[in-house]
């Protein structure tokens, strides 16, 4: 599994020739220099439906003719934006798909946006159990800490996560440190931070802390890889 981080929460996954993006927040984000068109994916995958997140998923889906994965009532809302294939899911389902298997846990969190001056609502916020081949990424979304992490490290062998360390609006790296224990994964990548002044974090200190507890930090830089 090859995973490249492209800022704030999207994640590119590779394995086997499949390639999934999660969260393309790419254009609306200053830090981000790939453009939403060299976006080459069998499928784009949702945590919830905040603008830092959508971002470039109309755009990427129809670039590729791909399908959008994402809680029902997000992907009803694509759907209505002009994407074709939608598969709307919710918390605690999954499904095999061709080359991957996506399977949606608890997040809290929220999931809205805005248009015209109001708030849409668009269904639960969740997590993410990604397995590609006979490897497990864990993307938590954007959550606060909870308990049932504790249950979702116990009931599966996740290979690699990734865990929001911002503070102010998902959990910041104490209580990341904390999840990434709970979760029992071998290798953490921080995300959600940095974006914007109010969630500007050490990730490099917050790797050394994960170091202390006996779990690989992999504060990638944007646009870096790594494999496992």
């Amino acid at each position: 599994m090859k995973i490249t981080y492209y800022g704030q929460s999207c994640l590119l996954v590779e394995q086997d020739g499949k390639s999934v993006i999660i969260d393309p927040f790419l254009s609306g984000n200053p830090h981000v220099n790939v453009a939403p068109k060299d976006i080459k994916v069998d499928a784009v995958i949702l945590t919830h439906g905040h603008a830092d997140h959508f971002g470039d998923t109309v755009e990427i889906a129809n670039n590729n003719n791909c399908p959008v994965i994402a809680v029902v009532e997000l992907a009803q809302y694509t759907a209505g934006k002009g994407v074709e294939n939608t598969v709307g899911m919710n918390l605690g389902g999954s499904k095999q798909f061709d080359g991957f298997k996506v399977k949606y846990t608890l997040a809290f969190h929220s999931s809205s946006i805005e248009e015209n001056g109001q708030n849409i609502y668009l269904g639960e916020p969740a997590g993410i159990l990604l397995t590609m081949g006979d490897k497990t990424l864990y993307h938590a979304g954007d959550t606060a800490l909870f308990g049932d992490m504790k249950l979702i490290g116990e009931l599966n062998t996740i290979d690699i996560a990734a865990l929001p360390i911002g503070d102010f609006f998902t959990m910041g790296p104490d209580d990341a440190l904390i999840a990434a224990k709970w979760i029992k994964a071998n290798q953490v990548i921080p995300v959600h931070y940095n974006t914007f002044p109010p969630i500007e974090q050490d990730a490099e200190a917050f790797a050394k802390e994960l170091e202390r507890e006996g779990i690989k930090g992999l504060p990638l830089a944007i646009g870096e890889s790594v494999e496992i």
